[in-house]
């Protein structure tokens, strides 16, 4: 029941040639496109608080990796660790490309299983209290939050007997390939909508893409077929990872929604973990920010609203220090990256209230820069993983200044310039940091003080003063 394969298998191939011998990988991300490399450098994962937990890198028993060496030994060293030999092979699951080249993988697999898939909405007025019990009762659940709506979207995930009826594929729907045309109109009528400001407008077209996702059924169809009431069930290879639009590359009709080539999504992306221990209390703030703003976080539901997934305690130096949430939050970025956005203030505050008030994890292969400040003191083996970085790579020849950045080697992961905070790049302590001329002030959170945010403040120089006071 194992699968080596090359680091630069993807996803996809894993899933499919497991399948011709009836095996699969339980836990997995949702996009296929993932290369099995990329997938364990980075810590990424699916959702399950169940068993070994949902990060790829946690079915891995053996890695090859090649290191730098002197001279004598060729200039090259090939290591194998294998699991419980090897207490490096802990160094190399979430490695971040810094240890040497990844060569080869080991994936321990599973007898290939069915899944019974059904999606309830409800309100998020008891979401802080529901989401462990969710999590620990469901072994694939998720949660899809839209918080400027008040409701969210169970995915109620479970393992069926590999006889129960079923043939369903899930093909999820955001990840098909679509007309360029229709992604040119999207960002144009997301652009306006920034600069009018417009967020009413937001706000409607936001309940249109959630309304249109729920009513295709989020991709999921009985072999292709429309079907009318859940649960659905199906192969595990077929509704644990999709995307279709890749193969769309070679047609300029149609493409993926992030498609460089076209004027197509362009956006930030903030995910980071906050424990199982106090999700509850984050997730009651945001909801304190959206009760003072109810508008504010329509743009993150045009992009299906905040992903929650489970993720577990790992024995990866860099992997999860302990059971927790992770939260997923997609929005728009401007081309102009001295452009503030709708309602900035409300996620900067979002974004620092779950890595500094909560000490959540940043994903080691998304966010932006500040998400990394002082982000590996909250690591464990953190100074276990810098050893076996220094000795298998004692020159420095697979690191760059922004690993040696995010590792605390070197300072540099916060950029400080005029209107650095609109991109991430620092947490703002000057108005400069934000964008003055357009009425953004760097100015403290609303409910968590502590933050330093870009607030829009029009023609009100007296309450910006008030603010710099508590500053």
């Amino acid at each position: 029941m194992t699968m080596t394969v090359q680091s630069g298998v993807t996803l996809r191939e894993i899933i499919n040639e497991a399948a011709k011998y009836e095996m699969a990988l339980p836990y997995t991300p949702y996009w296929w496109g993932l290369t099995i490399g990329g997938l364990i450098g980075t810590g990424a994962h699916g959702s399950t608080l169940w068993n070994k937990g949902s990060a790829v890198h946690e079915h891995v028993i053996h890695i090859r990796i090649v290191s730098p060496a002197e001279q004598k030994d060729g200039y090259a060293k090939v290591r194998n660790l294998i699991e419980f030999q090897d207490e490096d092979i802990n160094a190399a699951r979430v490695s971040l490309g810094v240890l040497g080249v990844i060569s080869q993988v080991t994936l321990k697999l599973e007898p290939m299983f069915k899944r019974s898939i059904a999606y309830l909405t409800k309100s998020d007025s008891n979401l802080g209290d529901e989401v462990i019990s969710f999590g620990k009762k469901h072994e694939f659940g998720d949660v899809m939050w839209y918080p400027s709506q008040e409701k969210a979207v169970y995915r109620v995930d479970d393992r069926v007997s590999i006889d129960t009826p079923g043939d369903a594929l899930y093909d999820f729907l955001p990840f098909r390939a679509l007309p360029s045309e229709l992604y040119d109109v999207n960002r144009n009528i997301e652009e306006l909508q920034e600069g009018l400001p417009f967020a009413e407008g937001k706000c409607w077209f936001a309940k249109f893409v959630t309304g249109t996702l729920a009513h295709a059924s989020y991709g999921l169809t009985n072999n292709g077929l429309p079907f009318f009431e859940y649960p659905i069930v199906g192969f595990h290879n077929r509704m644990q990872a999709s995307g279709a639009c890749l193969d769309s590359w070679e047609n300029h009709l149609t493409s993926c929604p992030w498609d460089w080539r076209i004027n197509g999504e362009f956006y930030h992306q903030t995910t980071f973990s906050i424990s199982l221990s106090v999700v509850r209390n984050f997730i009651e703030d945001v909801q304190t920010l959206v009760r003072l703003e109810p508008k504010a976080l329509c743009g993150l539901e045009l992009y299906n609203g905040i992903l929650m997934r489970y993720v577990t305690a790992s024995n990866a130096y860099l992997g999860k220090m302990e059971d927790g949430v992770d939260f997923d939050f997609t929005y728009y970025r401007s081309k102009d990256p001295l452009t503030p956005r709708l309602y900035e203030d409300i996620i900067e505050e979002i974004e620092q209230i779950g890595l500094f008030k909560y000490g959540g994890l940043p994903h080691w292969g998304k966010n932006r820069n500040l998400a990394f400040v002082r982000a590996i003191k909250k690591y464990n083996n953190a100074k276990k993983f810098l050893e076996v970085k220094k000795k298998y790579d004692p020159q420095g020849l697979f690191s760059s200044d922004w690993t040696d950045q995010i590792l605390g080697l070197k300072e540099g992961v916060t950029i400080l310039k005029d209107g650095c905070a609109l991109e991430g790049l620092c947490i703002c302590s000057q108005d400069i940091h934000c964008a003055p001329k357009k009425n953004y002030f760097c100015v403290p959170g609303r409910i968590y003080k502590e933050a330093r945010v870009c607030r829009h403040v029009e023609g009100q120089t007296n309450k910006i003063s008030d603010m710099r006071d508590e500053l």
